[in-house]
Parts: structure tokens; C-alpha cells; sequence
């Protein structure tokens, strides 16, 4: 009986081996950039998160949803910090449902400020018709929910490359370096030149990807640069009390005769 034990122990242990081994072996490490909205004090580039909302818009708005954004807040500070006046002109180019009126039917009407970003499909089983069976996920705290973060988003939208050789995929799906299994059924959407910029930067596929990890960064942490204020005021306060309370004590002790 022994016997049998330490042999189930044995394979146990050895499996346990094996897979962490075989774990680390496919792990890839991911693509980075510089990002101005990491670190303890750091700030979302201005520039970058307005041309991110045009990306969205442009390339990805058509399936993804940003269902806990309201446009009020591309105006807001610590965002794309847009106009009031831009951020109305923007709202005011899509449509929501609204009502009922006064013969109580539903009507449409251009958004508002207080109006949340319009869906791109009315309800999951239309986006998943839509999409092959596959439904592209609310992009609204995207970078928070995925393991690896910003750097994990930019690099799947980096990482299409032809499948290995020996590799079959099916219709409708795509060989990308960084996603989980390999497999995705999003096609490329990043190509050079893909969008206009308004400031004249060039649209470099890793710039566009860039830019719309960045607004989605600032999407999924809106209040970032608030806490990175309140954080080092915070610390500084720490330490002038911690120096207070040392000289204060040392005061205290000095009076304090030494017992010979």
C-alpha cells in the first residue's frame, strides 16, 4: 500500500513539473512602449488619448462598446480634456433612442453630454451574429480585466502573424503571437495610415495601437492622476511627520539621564 502511494505521489509530483516547465517555456514576453500613465507619478498624454478616441471611433466603435463612458467625460479633467463645445460637437454626430414622447412612441434624437456612448448592436445575440459567434468584449475596463494589462492589449493588436507550418486554423480565425491559445477571430485592423490624424502625427500601426491602449487605459482608471496626487501628497506628508516624530523624540530622550 505504501508502495502504491509513493508512486501516485511521484506522478503526481512529476506532472506538476512537467507542466510548469512546458508553461515557461511558451511563455512570450510582451511587447512594451513607453507609457507616460505608468509609474507613481505618471499622467495620460493629452495628445495620445484624443487621438485614441479617434482611433476607437474610426476602427473599433463598428463592434466594441464603451458602455460606462458618457461623453461628457472627453471633456472632463484628468481625460482627452476635449472642449465642452468639441465634446457636444461629438456627441451631437450619433444618435440614441429616446421616449416615449407625447403619443408615447420612441423616437431618436442626436446624444448629449449626459448621454452614454451609443452601443454599435442593440443587444448580444445581434453582436454575435454579427461577428461569427464571437462577441467582441466592452473595450470600457478592458486593460484592467486582462492579465499584462495595457502592454498585453498592445500587443495583441501588434502580434497577427501567419500561423506556423503545420498549424490549421478555421474560417474566421487568426494566428496572433500574444492571445491566449493563439487563436482569435478579430481580423487585423491595424494598417498604416489606416486614420487621418487631426495633429498630423503619422499612423503607424504601433502608434495607433499606442493611442487607443492609452484611451482605453484612462477608460478603465479615469481618476488615475487624482490618486497619483492624493499618493505622493500623501507620502510627503509621511515624511515630514516621520521627521517631526524622530526630532521630537530625540528631544524627549535627551533629558533622559543615561544610567551609568
Amino acid at each position: 500500500m505504501k508502495n502504491v502511494i509513493k508512486l501516485f505521489f511521484s506522478i503526481f509530483l512529476c506532472s506538476i513539473f512537467l507542466t510548469n516547465a512546458h508553461s515557461a517555456g511558451e511563455k512570450i514576453d510582451l511587447l512594451k512602449t513607453d507609457w507616460s500613465f505608468k509609474g507613481y507619478l505618471g499622467k495620460f498624454d493629452r495628445g495620445s488619448l484624443q487621438r485614441g478616441y479617434q482611433v476607437y471611433t474610426e476602427v473599433c466603435a463598428s463592434c466594441h462598446s464603451m458602455k460606462y463612458l458618457s461623453y461628457r467625460n472627453l471633456s472632463e479633467k484628468g481625460g482627452p480634456e476635449f472642449t465642452e463645445e468639441q465634446a457636444k460637437a461629438i456627441a451631437s454626430n450619433f444618435e440614441v433612442t429616446d421616449g416615449p414622447n407625447s403619443d408615447g412612441e420612441m423616437f431618436t434624437r442626436p446624444a448629449k453630454l449626459s448621454d452614454k456612448f451609443v452601443m454599435p448592436y442593440a443587444n448580444v445575440e445581434e453582436a454575435k451574429i454579427s461577428n461569427g459567434g464571437a462577441y467582441p468584449p466592452d473595450m470600457s475596463v478592458l486593460v484592467k480585466a486582462r492579465s499584462g494589462g495595457a502592454d498585453y492589449i498592445y500587443s495583441v493588436l501588434l502580434g497577427y502573424e501567419d500561423p506556423p507550418e503545420g498549424m490549421i486554423l478555421d474560417d474566421g480565425v487568426y494566428y496572433n503571437k500574444y492571445m491566449y491559445g493563439n487563436k482569435i477571430k478579430m481580423p487585423k485592423q491595424l494598417y498604416e495610415d489606416l486614420v487621418t490624424y487631426n495633429d498630423g502625427t503619422p499612423a503607424t500601426p504601433e502608434q495607433m495601437a499606442k493611442d487607443v491602449v492609452t484611451f482605453m487605459a484612462w477608460s478603465a482608471e479615469p481618476h488615475l492622476e487624482a490618486r497619483h496626487k492624493i499618493g505622493f501628497r500623501a507620502l510627503i506628508y509621511l515624511i515630514i511627520l516621520t521627521i517631526l516624530v524622530y526630532f521630537s523624540m530625540k528631544k524627549i530622550w535627551s533629558r533622559v539621564e543615561s544610567e551609568v
